[in-house]
């Protein structure tokens, strides 16, 4: 199981899409418009991005912007067989919103069914043979259905070698959830749809502090750490009475080189989670710091965080953290590499995710709850 696409619904789909196109480096691939919504899709990568947004009252999107801020309603996963996934997930409790649809196109056979994930989060589930669409195609546009269409084409087209800000995938999407929720929804994620567990945090700080159990999918390594928060004040908990309920915190876009990418975006005007000087003095200090002197004054200069462990310290995390993207604090994005280093002979790449960094990125979000007046 992969993921397929992120369904981000918004207030200007237009607008949106500019902003990933402009900031991200992102390529507008397709777009088309029901009577009700207009949908706009950007693809970086493997990464896709689905963004609508309303035309009129009864469009899907304008009922869940009236319960949640912008955000994202749906993270979309591919699977091998459509039908035994639906299968287990009715059998273990799943709620489906939409039975199995197939449509067959010129070139390949798309089959897809829609489940209600936690709280308002859904998940279409996909799957593919042959060159499809990324969307279904839908009958009653109201534009011409030939941009929409030329998206078979552009899912085969190599990212553009130029363009500083290529990203690879989506390394891991973040949920949060309500307090006293975590236990119960990592098990929904266990039994609908086969995730197993990887690593816990408990991070607390003077202020507040959070729990966190990240998920694992055994087969394809799709990852998805579940966030509670562990005090009233916690940014998890502001999270939820901004977002009014449960949802997607933020997603990581994986690069080759994150340096050159943070460098990129910066010039763009993306903003970042700023780190103070004290940590990179700190970095130093740390057992296993193996970055050379040129590594340490870039990742310094583009406020990048850095954390491995002390048996493979040769396997470095780089993380960084944008602002919160819309008006209200609560979706980001994260950028993040995974170092490749040599390990009996072999090339392996950093795994899992490290307590450094977690504690680094909890520490930044407090002072920007600080300066927001949320945390004192």
């Amino acid at each position: 199981m992969n993921i397929d696409h992120v369904h981000f619904y918004v207030e200007d789909a237009a607008a949106w899409r500019d902003w990933f196109v402009n900031i991200l480096g992102f390529r507008s691939i397709a777009e088309y418009s029901t009577l009700h919504t207009q949908t706009e899709i950007v693809r970086n990568g493997k990464i896709q991005f689905v963004l609508s947004s309303p035309l009129t009252d009864v469009s899907p999107v304008s009922q869940y912007l009236s319960l949640h801020p912008a955000g994202i309603a749906d993270v979309a996963f591919q699977v091998a067989d459509l039908e035994q996934a639906i299968a287990v997930a009715i059998a273990q409790g799943a709620n489906l919103l939409q039975p199995i649809q197939t449509q067959q196109q010129p070139q390949g056979r798309l089959k897809w069914a829609y489940i209600s994930g936690w709280g308002d989060l859904a998940h279409t589930l996909v799957e593919r043979s042959g060159s499809t669409s990324l969307l279904p195609r839908h009958t009653e546009l109201v534009q011409p259905v030939e941009p929409f269409i030329r998206l078979d084409l552009s899912h085969y087209l190599p990212p553009q070698p130029d363009a500083l800000s290529n990203f690879i995938d989506i390394d891991h999407i973040v949920l949060n959830v309500a307090a006293g929720d975590l236990e119960n929804a990592v098990r929904w994620y266990e039994k609908i749809l086969g995730f197993s567990r990887q690593q816990t945090f408990a991070i607390r700080t003077e202020r507040s502090g959070l729990c966190s159990q990240v998920l694992i999918h055994p087969q394809s390594g799709v990852k998805f750490p579940i966030n509670e928060p562990a005090s009233a004040t916690s940014q998890i908990q502001e999270f939820l009475d901004v977002h009014r309920g449960s949802g997607v915190q933020h997603i990581a876009l994986k690069t080759a080189n994150i340096v050159q990418t943070i460098a990129f975006l910066r010039q763009r005007g993306l903003n970042f989670l700023p780190v103070p000087s004290t940590y990179y003095s700190q970095l130093r200090q740390r057992s296993g710091f193996c970055l050379t002197e040129t590594e340490w004054q870039a990742i310094a200069q583009q406020q990048v965080l850095a954390d491995w462990t002390e048996d493979a310290p040769q396997a470095t995390l780089l993380q960084a953290f944008t602002q919160p993207i819309f008006a209200q604090p609560t979706f980001f994005f994260e950028i993040i590499e995974r170092q490749t280093y040599c390990c009996a002979g072999r090339l392996a790449q950093a795994e899992g995710f490290g307590e450094g960094n977690f504690r680094a990125l909890f520490e930044a979000i407090e002072r920007e709850q600080i300066k927001r007046g949320s945390l004192t």
